[in-house]
């Protein structure tokens, strides 16, 4: 991406939705989670109140510039520092967006607040929504997604089933499973149960792929992932990414490599795939002081936290 933006990032290459230009609109790390296996780290703002986190106009701004000079994704998402939903003037943007182009728009959310009658109605207007579905009670919900003081499983899945009655669009929930955790056939069929009873689209398997935000998380095997699709109503599929992604991230200067890695954790390798460029080119720019290396498996990440 040519310019220089403050909201927008990417476009990022995604498994399941294509060149996907991000947008984020809460400060990092804002959200209403936090998640043992978050790749951003731990939560700084464990919230469940809505803001206006940043200017509406000025990230107005940067969509306009956006797509008089650029203007090339497959599809516009609401993600990065935290959860979206949160941003008090969500509604307003999609509709901003819809006005203005016909790139489908889509919001990647935990759900913790679709119970709320203003959110469901706001995030209804995309064109595809992601909830997050990870736990099967109470108790397995505060160790895997630490939530808000406030928010309940019940709740959660509550706003999750209302939402799909009201919502025209395209339904995804994601399930992150992780070894020793939420793992075992019987866990997660416990999910599979409660995610057949929301009605989704689709169903999609993650696991921590990515540096996560505790380290005694583990990653599921791909092969056991695929063992477990067959549990779910729709059958699942694993989006969890054990490969590299072979699609243009932008224009490659420093800036736009903090801002993905900073949204975006990957591989050098991954990185260089994004860019379109040799794993040689991004040395220089890799040795930014504001980077971090994790190691994952026999894979190093680069981190910025």
């Amino acid at each position: 991406m040519s310019g220089n933006y403050k909201y927008l990032f990417g476009p990022v290459p995604s498994r399941r939705l294509g060149r996907s230009l991000g947008i984020d609109v809460t400060p990092m790390k804002t959200c209403s989670f936090d998640c043992v296996f978050c790749q951003l780290g731990r939560t700084t703002q464990l919230i469940t109140e809505r803001d206006e986190f940043v200017p509406f106009a000025d990230v107005c701004a940067e969509i306009e510039q956006w797509l008089k000079t650029n203007g090339g994704a497959d599809v516009i998402t609401f993600a990065g520092s935290g959860e979206p939903s949160l941003y008090s003037h969500l509604g307003e943007l999609i509709d901003f967006i819809k006005v203005r182009t016909d790139i489908p728009v889509i919001v990647l959310s935990n759900g913790t607040l679709l119970h709320r009658p203003d959110v469901r109605g706001e995030t209804a207007r995309a064109d595809i929504v992601k909830v997050s579905l990870s736990a099967w009670d109470d108790e397995s919900f505060k160790t895997i997604n630490r939530p808000a003081p406030g928010l309940t499983f019940k709740e959660l899945v509550a706003g999750e089933r209302a939402f799909r009655t009201e919502f025209s669009g395209e339904l995804w929930i994601e399930v992150f499973l992780m070894d020793d955790i939420n793992a075992d056939p019987k866990q997660v069929a416990r999910i599979a149960a409660l995610a057949s009873e929301i009605h989704p689209d689709k169903i999609h398997l993650n696991t921590a792929v990515r540096p996560p935000a505790e380290s005694s998380v583990h990653p599921v095997a791909s092969e056991k992932l695929e063992a477990l699709c067959g549990l779910f109503t729709p059958r699942a599929e694993v989006i969890a990414s054990f490969a590299t992604d072979a699609q243009s991230g932008g224009e490659l200067n420093t800036e736009n490599l903090i801002e993905l890695i900073r949204r975006h954790p990957a591989t050098a390798a991954q990185l260089a795939e994004m860019f379109g460029v040799k794993p040689g080119a991004l040395l220089p720019l890799l040795n930014d002081a504001r980077l971090q290396t994790e190691v994952r498996g026999e894979e190093t990440y680069y981190i910025c936290r």
